[in-house]
């Protein structure tokens, strides 16, 4: 996410200066919330519902597909391919056509006879047995599963999240912002002895998973960046004690729950 905000530049001096409208790009704060036994999303984010495979065709009905026609073979179908396009208000940059693409009714009723199957990769993992889903799920990456969360509508997510205990972000999740990747407060924080808020960039870069450990350390942390931030000015205080509060949010829920911290 991009933004543009202030930069709160410390020189090495000790001399404050600003710099006005500053784009940054802005770090974002989360719990991992998988490891919390009492995180609400927890156990749909568990349940893995599908998986994306190279080779589709030999899982048989659980290989999920569409039916669909290319343009080039559809317009082939019609007398007036001009007018078929502008029935159906089908764009230029279209190549592929699926029925729901086709408004006009007897147009489709013309090309679902003609169409074909295509796999999407996805295999439903309901109509495996469970030796082949345990190996699909094991030996595939997190962005090539589909979980009972990811099916959920925002609105729905969002229910959710606001019933969670866990949703330290005003009750929107467990997912907020730390500030921009040029936010002063991880410089204050190391003049001030805080060793993990003056981590967080290089652990946004890292990726780095901070520890129960860690987020007790960082617990001690908070009331010395409060005090330093208050020594710093007013407009220090204005501009990052929000950042600090919500470091202190996600630091107790990793004592508590044990899980970890990340940046990104």
């Amino acid at each position: 996410m991009a933004g543009e905000e202030e930069g709160y530049d410390v020189q090495e001096e000790g001399k404050k200066a600003f710099r006005l409208n500053v784009v940054s790009m802005s770090i974002s704060i989360a719990i991992c919330e998988t490891e919390c036994r009492s995180a609400l999303c927890r156990r749909m984010k568990e349940n893995v519902l599908k998986v994306l495979v190279n080779d589709a065709g030999k899982y048989g009905d659980a290989a999920e597909f569409d039916t669909v026609i290319s343009k080039d073979d559809a317009l082939k179908e019609f007398d007036d391919p001009e007018g078929f396009i502008k029935r159906n208000r089908i764009r230029e940059d279209v190549c592929t056509l699926y029925p729901e693409f086709i408004k006009d009714a007897s147009d489709r009723a013309v090309l679902e006879k003609k169409m074909h199957r295509e796999h999407t990769g996805w295999i439903d993992l309901s109509k495996v047995g469970e030796s082949v889903k345990a190996t699909l799920i094991a030996d595939s990456l997190p962005e090539e599963r589909q979980t009972e969360w990811d099916m959920l509508s925002f609105e729905e997510m969002g229910s959710v999240c606001s019933g969670c205990e866990l949703s330290w972000d005003k009750g929107r999740g467990c997912l907020g912002s730390f500030g921009p990747d040029n936010s002063a407060l991880p410089e204050i924080a190391s003049r001030y002895g805080c060793a993990i808020t003056a981590s967080v960039p290089d652990g946004a870069s890292n990726n780095r998973i901070y520890t129960k450990d860690d987020a007790a350390q960082l617990l001690k942390e908070i009331p010395i960046l409060r005090d330093s931030l208050e020594k710093e000015g007013k407009l220090a205080v204005r501009r990052y004690a929000g950042a600090v509060d919500r470091l202190e949010a996600v630091a107790k829920i990793s004592v508590r729950e044990g899980c970890g911290i990340r940046f990104f």
